[in-house]
């Protein structure tokens, strides 16, 4: 039960980075590589906040939330609105690879290569459940997620913002016709989902260290989890997130370190063939 706690809390990171893509896919149509990149800064500006200012845990949680959010914002401003509309689709992809790549370069200048401990917001005695033993701060990130990756979900389909969004993702000249200010969700979406790195740094950093390789390690897994449960499902995120790193957990137990990658990977292209769209991706209708 401990490998599958261990799993759960890993697959709570995967399903994080996988809740952030969908949150500016689902409103602008645009997959933001650089998400992963603002958690693993929001890892920073915790260790920033809580280590060098000596701050308590709420000023420490709003700082990084704002922060990154803010800088977010910034991306979508002078990344990403710059090439919507254009007929080359990948060329959002592309930016925000570089906002990526250009956010590990500024963590490594500021704080170089060398991981920092970022003190954990609950106690650090591991906890006995179900018949394993998981740390309090892993268990409080398991639950976040789940709530934040719940509660987006029911925003997208019960609200009006959440409709819209729907609307732009899918056509924007369309929602931009029948009155959505389509830019206005596009950079609410960004910061919304900065808001979220930033304000997870510390119960993210406090598992993993602020280290500058977390942001390419939580892109690539994070990609896996929405392939696997699919782009645009919030649902699918969680779903996919946490299989990811409960089959990364069990096969690391029973095999040696080459092989959890390679059956996850696996998993990730027999799915990618058989369903496109994920497992809770549904068909794409289009009037003609």
């Amino acid at each position: 039960m401990t490998t599958l706690w261990s799993g759960l809390a890993d697959g709570a990171l995967y399903a994080l980075v996988g809740v952030g893509y969908n949150i500016v896919l689902l409103a602008s149509g645009v997959f933001n590589f650089a998400n992963a990149q603002l958690i693993m800064l929001g890892t920073y500006l915790a260790y920033f906040a809580a280590v060098t200012l000596k701050l308590p845990l709420v000023p420490t949680v709003l700082i990084g939330a704002a922060a990154v959010a803010l800088i977010a914002v910034a991306e979508e401003r002078l990344a990403i609105r710059p090439l919507m509309g254009r007929r080359d689709s990948h060329a959002t992809l592309i930016t925000s690879v570089g906002v990526a790549v250009a956010i590990d370069g500024i963590v490594l200048r500021i704080w170089g290569s060398q991981p920092k401990a970022v003190p954990a917001p609950l106690s650090s005695k591991p906890l006995n459940l179900l018949g394993g033993t998981i740390e309090p701060t892993a268990l409080l990130l398991i639950v976040l997620v789940i709530v934040v990756g719940v509660g987006l979900h029911v925003l997208s389909k019960k609200t009006m913002i959440g409709l819209g969004s729907l609307a732009s993702a899918e056509d924007r000249e369309a929602a931009m016709a029948r009155g959505v200010n389509v830019r206005a969700l596009a950079i609410g979406a960004f910061a919304l989902a900065g808001l979220i790195a930033g304000a997870f740094g510390v119960v993210v950093g406090s598992g993993t260290y602020a280290n500058p390789g977390l942001g390419d390690n939580l892109a690539l897994f994070g990609f896996v989890a929405i392939a696997i449960g699919g782009s645009g499902s919030q649902i699918g995120s969680l779903i996919g997130g946490f299989a990811t790193g409960i089959i990364y957990a069990e096969v690391s137990r029973y095999t040696n370190a080459d092989w959890p990658q390679i059956v996850v990977f696996a998993l990730f292209l027999l799915i990618l063939l058989t369903r496109p769209r994920g497992l809770f991706g549904g068909a794409v209708e289009r009037q003609v």
